[in-house]
């Protein structure tokens, strides 16, 4: 297989004057963009950074960003992006646990970098203000300064491409090592399973220190299409760059399709070149679905039920067909649903049957195994199969229901509740906005399932219980409180912080 410095390589020997990336005034074809990262890649090779030494990256999505992960495709190192939030613990921790050569951060960064002991020690790249006062720091326009005198281009497809690392919503953050082989197969997937052609143009707005995020730009690579970077999400400047830039394909979490739509309806907003829609990161509700398909009326709406882990479990192209269904297994995965507490993928369950997702590691778009952690390495890899920790079911038809966490589940009087049903109820009331569903202790029934609903216009428990009385809902699942907040609490990227509503990190609001 192909590695991904050649991947590209491809597109600027295809469409060499097509228009390959785009960031605020600065807009560059495929010719002029392979310019620019062969001089970043030469300029890194400069510095004395060699293949296979990791550069951890703390950049939003800029266009240095976005050349920085290419150069590091073609110079064979292994590019290790964080969070742009992240303070100076964390970016110590990861430098530690990655054996980091360079660190490169911006204005929105600096602070955590400066404050890291162990940046300190590394070679600093800066771009933008950050780092005008010196101190051994370099400014990132100093690595363009010299093209190299034979193009570079010194990876493999064995080669580590990028390390990831999970969200860490317990403990410390985990480091998914992924190869060119398999980064090349996920974007080749995202390509087939969301029918992208030629061309195609993307919002750039999904972090790329997110799997999402990475396989928007690799994937807009494989069809000569347009990455339209998004610094950091704002819903006016986003839908202006939908409108000005023509983008005909969305790949977001359903947070951000929610803002969008909110913005909209208030404002207004021109979304008529957008033809396809992808969703992944968490379930889609309901009543967004329904929301988004007449806003938009796609060609293809897909969601997308994967991970940093193995970038595809499973898809389908009609996401409004069948609600909340994640579809069949992606084009290069097997998956399967086991009891909880299974200790073998041999232990299948029957149709219907909730229990752990779990997914085959030969598939082409798996990773190996977590960089330092034997023991969540032995947790989660079991006989060839990765465990996902999800919580789901396959119906008769073969469809896939994603329920949730294991660690969300709600027990309450020995009964096994997903959230993820009751928000779905929820969300199509009239009056809700966003809801979350948790299980608070309880000293009868061991948790209780409590609703935090961010309303849209005023309702009350009272009415919200009434409609869940007339859904098909079963009464054992029917919350027994709802509170009403200002915000549902988030992560960076829009997953759901229900540890965050247990903990009673929420602002109440006064019953409605």
């Amino acid at each position: 297989m192909l590695d991904l410095g050649r991947t590209f390589l491809q597109s600027v020997e295809r469409s060499p004057h097509a228009l390959a990336v785009v960031d605020g005034a600065q807009r560059l074809s495929y010719a002029e963009w392979y310019e620019r990262i062969q001089r970043v890649a030469n300029g890194l090779s400069r510095l004395g950074l060699a293949r296979g030494d990791h550069v951890l990256v703390v950049l939003q999505n800029r266009l240095e960003m976005a050349t920085l992960h290419w150069a590091g495709q073609f110079l064979g190192l292994v590019m290790t992006p964080l969070n742009w939030r992240a303070g100076a613990e964390e970016v110590d921790y990861c430098i530690s646990d990655s054996q980091a050569r360079a660190v490169v951060y911006e204005p929105v960064s600096e602070a955590a970098v400066s404050a890291s002991p162990l940046a300190s020690r590394l070679t600093r790249i800066a771009v933008g203000a950050a780092g005008a006062a010196g101190g051994g720091v370099i400014g990132f326009e100093r690595l363009l300064e010299q093209a190299p005198t034979l193009p570079i281009l010194r990876a493999d497809s064995e080669d580590l491409s990028l390390m990831l690392y999970t969200s860490g919503t317990t403990g410390k953050p985990k480091g998914v090592r992924r190869r060119h082989r398999a980064e090349r197969a996920a974007a080749l997937g995202h390509v087939a399973q969301n029918l992208y052609r030629r061309g195609e143009r993307t919002l750039g707005v999904m972090p790329l220190y997110h799997t999402m995020g990475v396989r928007s730009l690799l994937a807009m690579a494989l069809v000569d299409g347009t990455f339209v970077c998004v610094p950091k999400f704002d819903c006016a400047a986003a839908l202006g760059l939908i409108a000005r830039e023509r983008v005909t394909t969305l790949y977001l979490v359903p947070t951000l399709y929610h803002d969008l739509l909110a913005w909209r309806e208030r404002h207004g907003a021109d979304l008529s070149s957008v033809r396809k829609l992808g969703f992944a990161g968490a379930p889609m509700q309901d009543g967004l679905l329904r929301r988004l398909e007449d806003a938009f009326e796609p060609e293809v709406f897909v969601n997308h039920y994967g991970s940093s882990e193995v970038f595809t479990f499973a898809y389908t192209q009609e996401a409004t067909r069948k609600a909340g269904s994640a579809g069949r297994a992606g084009i290069n995965a097997r998956i399967r649903v086991v009891p909880f507490g299974a200790v073998s993928p041999e232990q299948r369950l029957a149709a219907g049957a909730e229990g752990q997702i779990i997914c085959e590691l030969k598939g082409d778009e798996a990773f190996e195994g977590y960089s330092n952690r034997p023991e969540a390495n032995a947790k989660a890899i079991r006989d060839g199969w990765y465990f996902t920790g999800d919580t789901g079911y396959i119906d008769g038809e073969g469809d896939l229901f994603v329920t949730g966490r294991v660690d969300d589940m709600i027990i309450s009087g020995g009964e096994n509740i997903s959230p993820v049903d009751i928000e779905s109820v929820l969300s199509l009331h009239p009056c809700v906005d966003e809801v979350a569903v948790v299980g608070l202790g309880d000293e009868r029934w061991g948790q209780r399932v409590v609703a935090f609903v961010k309303a849209r216009a005023a309702t009350s428990a009272e009415e919200l219980d009434a409609h869940c009385r007339a859904s098909a809902l079963l009464n054992f699942k029917r919350p027994r409180e709802y509170v009403f907040v200002r915000e549902i609490p988030k992560s960076p990227v829009g997953k759901i912080l229900r540890r965050k509503l247990v903990a009673g990190e929420y602002e109440p609001l006064e019953v409605q």
